[in-house]
């Protein structure tokens, strides 16, 4: 009997270590994301891009500037969602070849034309960001002016034009920006 007693835990011990491995290895598979289209003119953008992804903790974030991409490798898809996350905060946009994540759509652009749009958030390190940012505007009819100075967060937008097609024209360029709430 005592030898059958003594299996009893044994076996018990090993189902549970094999329930726990198995839900590690559920809980630890990486997620890779690729970010696609995304503004980085220079070494200063691809490094906001790395300062803005240190603050989460487990994900590793890697710009290359040629390609207009971010490469995310994290421990799982809630990390990487935090760094895509913490990469828009900062004011970059692009598009992800994963369907772990999701670029938010925290805009507050809505269809319709408008005389003046102030556009906040947007990453605009230098000189080349600020012509990208004119440039990727000059798609949308009806925009007559665009004040986006280097070094500032903020795209002031005159004329006679739909919002939400000038938001995504910035955010093919590779720029997140939210609408000014007054």
């Amino acid at each position: 009997m005592t030898p059958i007693r003594s299996l009893a835990p044994l076996g018990l011990a090993c189902l549970l270590a094999a329930g726990l491995a198995a839900s590690s290895a559920a809980e630890g598979e990486e997620t890779k994301v690729n970010l696609e289209g995304v503004h980085l003119c220079c070494g200063a953008c691809v490094k906001a891009v790395d300062e803005a992804a240190k603050a989460v903790e487990g994900a590793v974030v890697t710009c290359d500037r040629d390609a207009g991409a971010v490469a995310i490798v994290a421990p799982d898809a809630e990390t990487a969602q935090r760094a895509l996350d913490a990469i828009t905060d900062a004011g970059y946009h692009g598009t992800p070849d994963s369907d772990a994540v999701t670029v938010k759509d925290d805009s507050g652009a809505t269809g319709g034309n408008v005389k003046t749009l102030t556009l906040t958030g947007a990453h605009n390190c230098c000189r080349g960001c600020a012509v990208a940012l004119t440039g990727a505007l000059d798609a949308v009819g009806g925009i007559e002016g665009v004040e986006a100075e280097p070094r500032t967060t903020t795209v002031v937008l005159t004329g006679d034009f739909d919002a939400k097609a000038a938001v995504e024209a910035l955010n093919v360029a590779g720029f997140h920006v939210k609408v000014k709430q007054d």
